[in-house]
């Protein structure tokens, strides 16, 4: 009988993006809802980020982008977790994204884009719902 295990999850702030309030009020929410948060601090690279995601054994990547780089930082992150055979691993994000930029960071792989004033409650229901057990397919 399998236990149900607790949601890792890595909260990421990539690029020279240095705002970081959002990134962290989500960590909290996020951690507040019992799951596990490893927020990785300002200023990370894709490859910093998809190693701290796999050393963690995560579940999810959370991206915070208000730099205007979320095509290339969530692209990078997403080439980066297929090379390391690490697709399992979920990738949503927020920020300052435009709507034009959603249908094509879904074509990259990315499952959710939460913009601003999104509540936290939302995230954390997403996140339960689709990450995990939750997100599993059948064969």
């Amino acid at each position: 009988m399998p236990a149900t295990s607790t949601l890792r999850i890595v909260v990421a702030k990539p690029g020279l993006d240095g705002h970081d309030r959002g990134a962290k009020i989500v960590a909290r929410a996020l951690r507040d809802a019992g799951m596990e948060v490893i927020y990785t601090g300002l200023h990370q690279t894709p490859e910093q980020i998809v190693e701290t995601a796999i050393a963690e054994d995560a579940d999810a990547i959370g991206l915070s982008v208000l730099s205007g780089a979320h095509m290339t930082l969530f692209k990078k992150v997403r080439e980066l977790l297929a090379a390391r055979d690490a697709d399992d691993i979920v990738v949503f994000g927020g920020g300052i994204i435009p709507e034009a930029d959603l249908a094509p960071l879904a074509e990259l792989g990315v499952r959710r884009i939460f913009t601003p004033g999104a509540p936290t409650h939302e995230i954390v229901d997403w996140v339960r719902s689709n990450v995990g057990d939750a997100s599993a397919t059948t064969a």
